[in-house]
């Protein structure tokens, strides 16, 4: 076993997120800390993409926020995630749905998968 295998499987202790993918809409609750307090904060939105494997693993959530689109990306396997929840799942024929980004309005929504 390769000695980058054997530390990414110590690091990927935490296995309770759900299983999606691109085009699924999904709510993120991770945790911010400001000073010495810590709060929880959610964001909303369609996965783009979702890349690497093991502990190097990212998922990009984009949003539209004030007519503005915004995009996070997420480590898989942050301590800072609190959660995921699936809201809905959607039907693409891509794995990364950058073209998105060039839409707007009714084109920009992705279908349910049934």
């Amino acid at each position: 076993m390769n000695v980058t295998e054997q530390i990414s499987k110590e690091i990927n202790t935490k296995n309770d997120i759900p299983n999606f993918g691109a085009g699924d809409t999904i709510t993120v609750y991770y945790k911010i800390r400001e000073g010495n307090k810590e709060r929880i904060q959610f964001f909303k939105g369609d996965v783009i993409q979702r890349r690497g494997i093991g502990a190097t693993e990212t998922f990009t959530i984009r949003k539209i926020s004030s007519g503005i689109g915004v995009e996070r990306i997420f480590p898989v396997n942050s301590p800072l995630i609190d959660k995921i929840e699936i809201n809905k799942k959607g039907k693409v024929r891509r794995s990364r749905i950058f073209y998105l980004r060039n839409l707007t309005g009714k084109s920009a929504r992705i279908k349910e998968q049934k």
